[in-house]
């Protein structure tokens, strides 16, 4: 299983950074529809590393209607804590090369704008290998209603991933080229 995920992995890493590099930047207005229609409710999203797509202009909009969180790291086999944050906030850098608040107010959100490396339309997610959000989402939705968003390039689709039991699924994934509703 493991080599099948490194594997599939490296592929979809290189036509993440292939679909990175001439992005337009129009997915970020699709996933800006999405969360209008929660508006108020507390996102989760993330401040891009590499090639991943850039959610920010999603998440600056959401959070002129109420709290935005992203992740911060607290140990490896632990889950995320989401650390509130302001488009105009203070960030220092935090593990993997990723930045995180100055100042860490935490959210607890009920949409979490997931990133990947690659996406099935049954809503099954390959992300870096680390687990930190099979662990987030699942202790999330073990306290309630948790909508997890998939947020990649239509270039990171495949048709079917290597999954294990402990793999969240992912309720909508939203691209350049529109929503993929799983449930449907």
């Amino acid at each position: 299983m493991q080599a099948d995920k490194a594997a599939a992995r490296t592929a979809a890493l290189a036509r993440r950074k292939a679909a990175h590099e001439v992005t337009d930047g129009r997915a970020s207005s699709v996933l800006s529809e999405v969360l209008a229609g929660h508006r108020g409710l507390p996102v989760a999203g993330y401040l891009p590393i590499r090639s991943e797509i850039d959610p920010r202009p999603a998440m600056a909009e959401a959070a002129a209607h109420g709290p935005v969180g992203v992740p911060v790291i607290v140990a490896a086999g632990q889950p995320l804590i989401f650390a509130r944050w302001d488009p105009e906030g203070d960030l220092v850098e935090g593990p993997f090369g990723a930045h995180v608040p100055a100042l860490q107010v935490p959210v607890v959100p009920q949409i979490v704008i997931v990133p990947l490396v690659a996406f099935d339309r049954r809503g099954g997610r390959l992300g870096y290998g680390g687990g930190f959000y099979d662990r987030t989402l699942a202790r999330l939705r073990a306290n309630g209603p948790v909508l997890a968003v998939g947020f990649a390039y239509s270039a990171q689709e495949v048709d079917a991933l290597p999954l294990e039991p402990t793999d969240q699924p992912l309720d909508m994934i939203v691209t350049e080229l529109g929503v993929i509703d799983v449930a449907a």
